[in-house]
This record gives structure tokens, sequence and C-alpha cells, in this order.
């Protein structure tokens, strides 16, 4: 049984997204929790790279991987812009990992696809790598499209032109659609341009793993709610039964 209180949250919450007919998800972190280790092995995946490309140690190999990674909203395209690199065997090479510690998540392929509209996936990465990750968690049929970085012209996310290039090709309207992201400077844009967002946290015992520009200071205007558990979050906006109004702000 749903507590009056929060029956009347999860109706607010509910009439927020009333208008919306587009849902939009990125892939890594918010589809699966960042206590799974597949982004640590992508993560290790992109130092190594850099190691074999600049003959570099591991620590300044990682510090270089940060700082493009912080300038230019991904080390590829730091790569891209500074030293010319193939992005192609770039993607190829970092996200050949074991994906088996991923496990089916039914309930979340269920939450989604029970929200009213198209569902897509906006992401930095390769449509192969998002596929595959797809595939492995059980959600390889409740989306219809793709975005990945290479249909972005290898720009990304927080750039402008990366969700301009998204809205055009998918015919997404922003102002009829909501964006779940885990990093929070990766809504600014899409706030500004109309998209109501949602930020998905890690756990609490995932914040150490963050860059400290990546943590959100808490009632950033660009974001418009904020989520620990994504599934949650989903079926609270159907009125599932059991559901709270858990991260609605």
């Amino acid at each position: 049984m749903i507590a009056p209180r929060d029956t009347q949250r999860l109706l607010a919450l509910a009439n927020r997204f009333a208008h919306v007919d587009t849902w939009v998800f990125d892939l890594d972190n918010t589809l699966y929790p960042r206590s799974c280790d597949l982004w640590v092995k992508i993560d290790a995946r992109i130092t190594l790279f850099l190691m074999r490309l600049f003959g570099l140690d591991a620590i300044s190999s990682r510090a270089l991987q940060k700082h493009y990674y912080l300038r230019y909203g991904t080390t590829l395209r730091g790569l891209m812009v500074e030293h010319g690199v193939d992005p192609h065997q770039y993607l190829a090479f970092v996200h050949e990992v074991d994906r088996s510690s991923l496990l089916p998540n039914h309930t979340l392929a269920h939450a989604i696809m029970a929200l009213p509209g198209r569902k897509l996936i906006l992401t930095n990465g390769s449509r192969d790598h998002a596929m595959k990750t797809a595939r492995q968690l059980g959600l390889e049929h409740v989306f219809e499209e793709v975005f990945d970085i290479i249909a972005a012209d290898f720009i990304a996310k927080p750039d402008e032109a990366a969700y301009d290039r998204f809205f055009d090709r998918c015919r997404v309207d922003p102002e009829r659609s909501a964006i779940f992201e885990d990093i929070a400077r990766n809504l600014i844009v899409p706030h500004n341009k109309g998209m109501t967002t949602v930020l998905v946290e890690p756990e609490a015992d995932r914040l150490g793993e963050l860059e400290t520009w990546e943590v959100a200071k808490g009632h950033e205007p660009h974001i418009d709610f904020v989520t620990g558990d994504l599934v949650e979050f989903l079926e609270g906006l159907a009125g599932k039964e059991g559901a709270s109004a858990k991260g609605f702000r």
C-alpha cells in the first residue's frame, strides 16, 4: 500500500512528465549502476590506450586522460583534436571488455517499456558498445534507436552541437522529452533546450570514484530531478504499487 503522502508526491511527479513522449537515456553508469565493474574496465582500457600511444607510465597517462575528459567531454575528442587519433581504432580498443558481470535487468526493461512514447539511447560511446551492453542487460528490445558518438560526428556531450545533431537526426522535440544522465554537466544543454532532466546518482559508497567536477552540488537549476534508483523512479512515474517518490524534488 502506498502511503497517502507518497501518493500525492507520485501524482505530482507523474504530472511533471505528462507532456513527455520521448525518453532519452545515457548508457554507461545510467542504465547499469556504477557498482558494476564495466565502466572500470573501459576506463582502464582508455588509460592503456594512452600508455601505448605516448609511451607514458600509467599515472601520467591517467592524468592526461582526465585532462582531455574535462576539456573535451571525452578523452577521444581530445586525442582527435590534438593528435589526430583514428576514432574507430580507439573505440574498438577501449570497448573490448568482458561484459559478463552485467546481469539482465528485466525489472528495468519493464519499467522503461511502460513509459508512453519513444525510448532512445544517447551515448558518448559507440553504437556497438551500446548494443552489446543493452543485450547483456536484456534491454536490446526496449530502445528504438541508439545515437552514438559516431552519429554525432565525434562531437561529445556536453557540447551543444552533439545534442543538436541528436535532436535533428532522431526527430526529437526537446520540449516534449526527458533525459536520464549520470553526469550533471551533461544536463545543462538539455535543460536549456527544454528537456526535463533527471540526474541518476551513483551509490553513496561510489561517490569517491567521481571526479570533483562530476559531483552535483545540489539544487543546480539545470537538474529537475535526482534519483539514486532508476527503476524505482520510473515505477514511480507509472504509479506502480510499492513504488515511492524517492528522488522527487
